[in-house]
């Protein structure tokens, strides 16, 4: 196996409901071996982002099956941890998705943006196994990649899903199948489950000497807290889950919705955001900058990117910065349609950095012709893919054929056009034969009343309705609805007085709130809330004014992070900064 540190984005994997386990013998306690370990706290191999409080980190070990702990070699797992500044109150671990996203970073920015928790918790960050070290360079700290030849993905650069002919079908399916075969033989694959992962959370718990673990996790991240949870009750603290999974599920279906609900975002609040940003360029009415969003994929269509590239950027679009990345690939790609090179001038600020950042050039500079080159397929990037996301999804639970997702696109094209043609020809879960080895069993009653679900209404990563599927599927469960919200990850980072009152008052004075509707906040270079038909029907909170949050640069970041880490469709750019 070889190793690289360029991973690139790739479509979304599937999990679905566990099947009988297979399982080794294990000790009467597997974690004997490695209780007495003691934790040297020192650098971390991560340079903290601007803003962000230092974090001390430290390597932990743990054997490469909990199922059978005296066999195989041990893995090394990094955790990270910024001390309350205060009275200890318990340790809280955070994980921002994935699967397999670093998180080893993420303590020292919720300790500078939310300085009350930080003042009663040890904020602990995970780069969970197969993961690395975050910021490593070394051979050790790099993450686990499973490597696809060159030719054996498609060769085409014109990939379009609304192609449903017989040789387009099977130029999609190159991809996923490469992928599959090439994760699916690593000899590691087989431990970097969620299962696995839990075990190692609660070795965590057993090493910071806490009598429970308290947990905030995001987006798959809800997935591996409720599992936690579920494996380990009587070490289960509070528990925070935002942008949720159905995590008393399947899995698979919260992947399954992506058509349906980046479908709702998309024409429910994006466009009608651009047609008030950019109504020269796009038009003032939703018709209009849906004929010319049409207008701009046949433009860089035929500039060499691929339409299927050319989607992906309007796809899991979950932080700000993803928004204003697809307002300059869509804007670009009208001026480009007219035939125009100069630059928009509204959000200019914003549109000039992520220029910079994605395309490395000003904003007065980048052409339509420049950013169709950059965004053009390049073979050469289909190399290496992270190895923990596949292993995670397509391990934990039993995966559907390659045909049954076949017939899934068919359904959805129609219906939810921007993703739904895609989704089901590039599923890698469709193509792994392996059952899982474990049981991923459900929430136990015992457990819903330390549970907290934060969820924004439009979020087109984790849908509104596999979150309140969970809901309804625990009940004790207590969930904060944030109406109107299009973003990925909603506590601690985007500045909501509501959510963040309502997920502090939990964690530091153990008042849960019941069931609650918060309201969103505004769009960015907006003002007011444009409210958006969508599955929250209870009225929100009275609409606050909201001053501008600290740290803008910070929280960006972090959100950028919190989307693209839950955002995998190829051909979307990381924006993180």
């Amino acid at each position: 196996m070889r190793r690289s540190t360029a991973v690139v984005p790739v479509l979304v994997t599937a999990l679905v409901l566990a099947v009988t386990p297979v399982q080794a013998t294990a000790s009467a306690d597997p974690f004997s071996r490695y209780a007495e370990q003691e934790l040297t706290w020192g650098s971390c191999a991560f340079t903290p982002q601007p803003d962000a409080l230092p974090a001390e980190c430290a390597l932990m070990k743990v054997p490469r099956d909990w199922a059978a702990p005296d066999a195989g070699r041990d893995l090394v797992v990094s955790i990270s941890r910024v001390a309350a500044s205060g009275e200890h109150l318990g340790s809280l671990l955070l994980n921002p998705g994935g699967p397999g996203g670093q998180g080893t970073s993420l303590p020292g920015a919720l300790a500078a943006l939310q300085p009350q928790l930080h003042e009663r918790y040890a904020l602990i960050g995970m780069d969970p196994r197969g993961t690395g070290q975050e910021g490593g360079t070394a051979p050790e700290q790099l993450p686990e990649t499973c490597e696809v030849p060159v030719g054996r993905p498609s060769q085409r650069t014109d990939l379009d899903a609304r192609d449903r002919s017989v040789g387009s079908i099977a130029e999609h399916l190159k991809l996923p199948r490469a992928i599959a075969e090439a994760c699916q033989s690593e000899a590691i694959a087989p431990y970097l489950t969620t299962w696995q992962t839990a075990h190692d959370m609660e070795l965590v718990r057993i090493l910071l000497g806490e009598s429970a673990l308290n947990y905030l996790g995001y987006s798959y991240g809800t997935w591996l807290g409720a599992k936690y949870a579920t494996l380990f009750p009587s070490s289960a603290g509070k528990v925070v889950l935002d942008s949720s999974t159905d995590f008393q599920g399947r899995l698979q279906a919260s992947f399954e919705a992506w058509p349906q609900i980046n479908q709702r975002m998309f024409e429910g609040s994006f466009v009608p955001w651009m047609t008030r940003q950019f109504p020269e360029e796009v038009g003032t009415t939703t018709e209009e900058a849906t004929a010319n969003w049409e207008r701009a994929r046949r433009f860089y269509a035929s500039a060499g990117t691929s339409p299927d590239q050319f989607d992906a950027i309007f796809t899991g679009m979950g932080s700000p910065l993803r928004w204003v990345l697809g307002a300059l690939v869509f804007v670009l790609g009208v001026r480009g349609a007219n035939g125009e090179t100069t630059a928009p001038s509204a959000l200019a600020p914003q549109l000039d950095a992520t220029a910079r950042a994605v395309f490395g050039t000003p904003l007065e500079s980048l052409t339509p012709a420049a950013a169709a080159r950059a965004l053009a397929d390049d073979p050469a990037d289909y190399r290496r893919y992270p190895a923990t996301r596949y292993a995670v999804a397509c391990g934990d639970q039993q995966t559907r054929s390659a045909d049954w997702h076949k017939r899934l696109s068919d359904r959805q094209g129609p219906q939810h056009p921007l993703f739904g043609w895609q989704y089901g020809l590039g599923e890698p879960c469709a193509f792994w034969s392996d059952a899982p080895r474990q049981t991923l069993p459900q929430l136990p009653a015992e457990v819903t009343g330390r549970v907290l679900v934060v969820q924004g209404e439009l979020d087109p990563q984790t849908g509104f309705e596999q979150a309140r599927s969970a809901v309804r599927a625990a009940p004790g469960v207590s969930m904060v609805a944030v109406a109107d919200s299009p973003f990925h990850g909603q506590y601690g980072f985007e500045g909501n007085p509501c959510v963040d009152g309502a997920v502090n008052v939990f964690l530091l004075h153990n008042s849960r709130p019941g069931n609650l509707t918060c309201p969103g906040l505004p769009l960015p270079n907006e003002s007011e809330v444009h409210p958006v038909a969508g599955p929250v029907k209870a009225s929100p909170l009275t609409a606050a004014t909201v001053a501008a949050p600290p740290l803008p640069a910070l929280r960006d970041s972090v959100r950028a992070m919190i989307s693209d880490v839950n955002a995998p469709p190829a051909g979307a750019p990381r924006i993180t900064r």
